[in-house]
């Protein structure tokens, strides 16, 4: 059986995921999708939506035939450290392509950004440097080090790394070549809204952000309805109707601010990602921040990023340590959810799989699990809902989804 790869937050799962997989099956002439997907934190540094379980569900209902989780630590890393994990995994499940969608949408122009970034690779990151020297933040330093190389190669067919898609897609491509790995990267050009456009109500594909947006304005499924399968739309509704209760900062504010403020500033200064003294700032402005938008507006600076910031935040919330932090890739594949075709396709495979296959927790000796654990246990008390509060302590009982 030949498989295919997709990279994943599905956060919620909408039409433009399914465009993907769609795509992405008959681009490659895949019998099988895999998905590599967050889990209940995301790389922007957010809580998801719902749990990766009721995330995976959807996934699964809406044509992808296999789901494994990328670890916490990956997870909520870098753009770099968050796609050579999720390559790896696919690579390691023996995919044989795996498919992005981009704002480029011409694979050839990644490959060729990537040769020209490794072949000046040291006048890249001298401008690096000097850019976020002089003031600029790191993402603004990236472009401003890649326009500069692009001066020395006039007219050459590359890809605008200022825009978010492109710049993941690079970095899929990137990993295949750091790492040898023979599975082929495609790209399918993205359709419908952009990453952080708002929904409009005459498209039929919406970002995942202004799904998101549209549901904690006006907590009415119906508003964000036509963006979505019916399978998704079912499973947030029998979520909310249980749980009374989307998972964002704003929502989980109480807990967060607990975690910041239980700590001194050497404590908070040994939490990964969280340095060059923003410790002290952290628990200046969460002590008299009532609301975390209050909070997030007072610790915004030009040097820190949203996203830098709130990646900080989720290492706070979970206890994530500096120490913590590796270079180690995944040492297992973590199964979350399959369909028959899936469980076919793992059944051809399973003696040649490079790492081992969890499927339960208990029998597992990976040195990701641990921390997978605990992000999944503060995750649930980050709710009010006493319901999502039992769930804790349940990530070793829980076994894949069989859809």
């Amino acid at each position: 059986m030949k498989a295919t790869g997709l990279v994943v937050e599905h956060n919620p799962f909408h039409n433009g995921h399914f465009y993907h997989a769609q795509q992405a099956r008959n681009a490659t002439g895949a019998d099988v999708v895999i998905a590599v997907m967050s889990g209940n934190f995301l790389q922007r540094g957010e809580p998801a939506l719902v749990d990766k379980w009721t995330r995976a569900k959807m996934s699964l209902q809406a044509g992808v035939d296999l789901v494994v989780e990328l670890p916490y630590r990956y997870a909520t890393a870098s753009a770099k450290e968050f796609a050579s994990a999720s390559i790896f995994l696919l690579n390691a499940l023996k995919a044989d392509s795996f498919v992005f969608g981009s704002e480029h949408g011409d694979i050839g122009a990644f490959h060729q950004t990537v040769q020209l970034i490794r072949s000046n690779e040291h006048v890249y990151q001298q401008a690096i440097r000097e850019a976020v020297h002089s003031g600029s933040s790191y993402p603004q330093a990236l472009q401003h080090a890649f326009v500069t190389l692009q001066t020395l190669v006039p007219g050459q067919d590359v890809v605008d790394l200022s825009k978010p898609n492109n710049i993941l897609g690079y970095h899929y491509t990137e990993a295949c070549y750091t790492y040898s790995l023979p599975i082929t990267p495609q790209t399918i050009q993205r359709i419908g809204a952009g990453y952080h456009d708002e929904i409009t109500p005459t498209q039929s594909i919406a970002s995942a952000t202004g799904i998101r947006k549209a549901l904690f304005e006006t907590q009415e499924l119906h508003t964000a309805a036509s963006f979505m399968p019916e399978t998704t739309l079912n499973e947030l509704d029998s979520w909310f109707t249980s749980y009374r209760q989307f998972a964002s900062w704003s929502q989980f504010w109480p807990t967060l601010r607990f975690a910041i403020l239980s700590k001194t500033s050497q404590q908070l200064a040994a939490i990964a990602e969280v340095t060059e003294g923003i410790e002290h700032a952290l628990l200046k402005h969460a002590a008299s921040s009532s609301s975390y938008d209050e909070f997030m507006r007072k610790l915004k600076s030009k040097r820190y990023t949203w996203t830098r910031l709130q990646r900080m935040l989720t290492h706070i919330y979970t206890g994530f340590l500096e120490t913590e932090r590796t270079d180690k890739l995944p040492d297992a594949i973590r199964l979350i959810g399959m369909s028959n075709k899936g469980q076919l396709y793992l059944n051809s495979v399973k003696k040649d799989l490079e790492l081992p296959l969890v499927s339960r927790l208990a029998s597992s000796k990976s040195s990701f699990i641990a921390q997978d654990i605990r992000a999944s246990n503060v995750y649930y008390l980050g709710f009010e809902s006493e319901k999502l509060h039992q769930l804790v302590g349940h990530e070793y009982k829980k076994l894949p989804l069989m859809i």
